[in-house]
């Protein structure tokens, strides 16, 4: 048991490093795609909205389908869906065609989003202690290796298409290597194998409540996503618009935030094992809007930098903590309501670049970045939503083994152990 829950650990850190690798190829070849469907960033900018779309109801439809039919065979269906469609931007040439290609691409990624996600959920019910932030941080070391490879690739002047498609290809190959590694669908009932974890892990509960708090857990990805959303599209500008820093400098703001998130998703496991997740999303977002406010008030570079710096590893580690919570509220429906969570926050993040634009014809840019540090602000004041109904009914006190102990129940500790 110990080594199919570490195969299917390994297994679901591939999935998300290929999700992650597959939307950093995209990213990197946007602006010879667009040159070669002969568009306006305008026009782009539409365009993209079809590829959030895609998204949205590739997540909608995935959740339920890996309720009813399992993680096992949604996962590896939705990662060669995705990979399959990588190529088909770089093959567009005009506006309808990559507005299709885009629409494609989305769904794809919507599903692998889901699908992957609730597998995460399941693994992290047989180890019985956090383990979802880690996936979300090979995640992001995609995006970096994509970074790296689709550089090397473009400074060697192969074409988008050519490159898209072998990269797809690769990804076909992963999406089919991993697949005998996931782990089964749990049996129904109580009698399965951490059945009783989802009751006391995540504050989202079960029941007759359980969609409302759902929602709310939704409510709170989308206010932290669009945060992030914000820090994606308008970090770089800002150093150099405002503080008026060199191109050179101006992108170490984007830099500084990536990694700062990489880094504290890889941390975040251990303190929300420790701390819960409670304290993970109250202290990480108010970090987050202590970092974003530096950035609006900093008259220096320097300290700019140490603003975004600060709002990564604040960030990190709360969006995790809502897809575990979302998860784990409902075994039988754990695709349907991470599907929830991860659909309205995939909406903040289209929507943080889009509200930040408006906002500039009213007041200065780092003054605008004040919406998603208030929304930060706000979402440390609602991170109670995680918190168990057994332990606020108690007064709101971890319980006395731990949120380690809070997710598996007695003996949980040697049990993650063993499957180390």
């Amino acid at each position: 048991m110990e080594r199919t829950l570490r195969l299917a650990r390994l297994a679901t850190f591939a999935y998300f490093g290929l999700n992650g690798f597959l939307m950093g190829m995209w990213v990197v070849h946007i602006p010879v795609v667009e040159d070669r469907a002969g568009i306006s960033h305008a026009v782009l900018g539409w365009l993209l909205l079809l590829l959030g779309g895609g998204a949205f109801a590739g997540m909608r439809l995935t959740g339920p389908l890996a309720d009813r039919f399992g993680a096992r065979a949604v996962v590896p269906l939705s990662a060669v869906l995705c990979s399959a469609s990588l190529v088909l931007p770089g093959l567009a040439e005009g506006a309808w065609t990559l507005g299709a290609a885009l629409l494609v691409f989305g769904f794809g990624n919507g599903c692998l989003d889901v699908a992957m996600n609730t597998h995460a959920v399941q693994v992290e019910r047989g180890y019985r202690r956090p383990v979802m932030s880690a996936f979300h941080a090979v995640f992001s070391v995609g995006g970096v290796l994509a970074a790296l490879a689709g550089a090397r690739t473009l400074g060697w002047e192969w074409s988008a298409a050519g490159t898209l498609a072998g990269m797809g290809a690769a990804g076909l190959m992963v999406a089919v290597l991993a697949a005998p590694a996931l782990l089964r669908p749990e049996p129904a009932g109580p009698a399965g194998p951490g059945r009783e974890a989802p009751k006391t892990s995540t504050g989202a509960g079960s029941g007759p409540g359980a969609p409302g708090r759902t929602w709310a857990l939704a409510a709170l990805a989308l206010m932290l996503m669009l945060a992030e959303g914000v820090a994606n599209d308008w970090s770089v500008l800002a150093l150099r618009d405002v503080l008026g820093a060199p191109p050179a400098t101006a992108a170490l703001a984007y830099g500084a935030f990536a990694t700062a998130m990489t880094v504290g998703r890889l941390l975040t496991d251990r303190v929300a094992a420790r701390f819960g997740p409670v304290a993970i999303v109250r202290y990480g977002a108010l970090l987050a809007a202590i970092g974003l406010s530096a950035v609006v008030v900093s008259p220096w570079v320097p300290l700019a930098l140490v603003g975004w710096t600060v709002f990564g590893m604040g960030l990190s580690g709360c969006v995790p903590q809502l897809f575990s919570a979302a998860g784990h509220a409902d075994p039988e429906a754990a695709g349907a309501n991470v599907s929830r969570v991860a659909g309205l926050g995939y909406l903040g993040m289209l929507a943080g670049p889009a509200v930040i634009g408006p906002l500039t014809h009213l007041v200065p840019l780092n003054v605008a970045f004040l919406l998603p540090a208030a929304l930060c602000a706000v979402a440390a004041g609602a991170a109670g939503i995680l918190r168990t109904e057994s332990r606020a009914a108690a007064g709101g006190g971890e319980p006395a083994g731990g949120p380690a102990q809070a997710l598996g129940g007695p003996g949980a500790p040697e049990a993650a152990k063993a499957a180390d």
